[in-house]
């Protein structure tokens, strides 16, 4: 949030947008990217209609956020926390579903006020259909070996990533909810992304 804007905490910011239907705005690094769905579903579970900006990349959302041309931006906590440390913008809510331990003073969405919201960027490995099964196990326990190690964990919490692990099977229906998730918020906020 720009400091310019009134709302001091994730609350507030609910009251204000209720009260000012349209008369905030968002920014996001493009139609269809996860800033976008983060807002799009952020804007349906909280009951509130806030404007998207789209941008061409993330350089000149987070530009423009600072200048204060926007009100708020969903963006990665990566860049984003060293601009609120240093007043540049408040951070009112993370929106994974535990609080990010380069910034635990920063309740999630959920907590804050909108129950259930999550929205997290992740990555997973895939490999071809019909890789013989053997072989993904064994590339999975590599790869939770690694995850795993204190040294990895810790670099990539202070980086403001979390390490998951989960079996294939496990990832296969993260994956397909995951889809799912995102299928029917493209689908309820009308996204058509060229």
């Amino acid at each position: 949030m720009h400091p310019s804007v009134a709302a001091k905490t994730l609350k507030e910011l609910l009251d204000l947008a209720k009260a000012r239907p349209g008369g905030l705005n968002y920014a996001s690094s493009g139609p269809g990217t996860p800033y976008h769905m983060a807002g799009e579903l952020f804007k349906a579970m909280a009951g509130v209609d806030i404007v998207h900006v789209p941008y061409k990349g993330s350089s000149g959302a987070r530009t423009d956020i600072v200048g204060g041309q926007v009100q708020m931006v969903f963006d990665a906590i990566t860049t984003m926390a060293p601009q609120a440390r240093a007043g540049k913008v408040r951070a009112l809510a993370t929106t994974g579903k535990a609080q990010s331990e380069i910034m635990p003073e920063v309740p999630t969405v959920a907590e804050a006020g909108v129950s259930g919201f999550d929205a997290t960027i992740w990555l997973g490995l895939m490999a071809p259909a019909g890789t013989p099964k053997p072989f993904i196990e064994r590339l999975n326990a590599a790869i939770t070996r690694v995850v795993s190690q204190p040294d990895v964990r810790a670099s990539w919490l202070q980086q403001g990533a979390v390490p998951m692990s989960m079996t294939p099977e496990e990832f296969d229906r993260y994956l397909r909810d995951d889809i799912a998730k995102w299928a029917n918020v493209v689908k309820s906020a009308k996204i058509k992304v060229d």
